[in-house]
């Protein structure tokens, strides 16, 4: 398992840093793990769950 921070969670699925703390707020996107007093990261598989849920959505809808 490995963690990813927050630039490499924005890289790869083009958020902004805002727009990804908005997602989590609404539960529309995973929760990150605390690592200390101000560091977060998150489980790169359940990035990859939530990119790939993005475009079966996409694909299902017609999007």
């Amino acid at each position: 398992m490995k963690l990813i921070r927050i630039k490499e969670v924005m890289s790869r699925t083009g958020l902004a840093r805002s727009t990804i703390y908005k997602y989590i707020s609404e539960e529309a996107f995973p929760k990150p793990i605390k690592l200390g007093a101000r560091a977060v990261a998150w489980v790169e598989s359940e990035i990859d769950a939530w990119i790939r849920g993005i475009i079966e959505l996409r694909d299902s809808e017609g999007f």
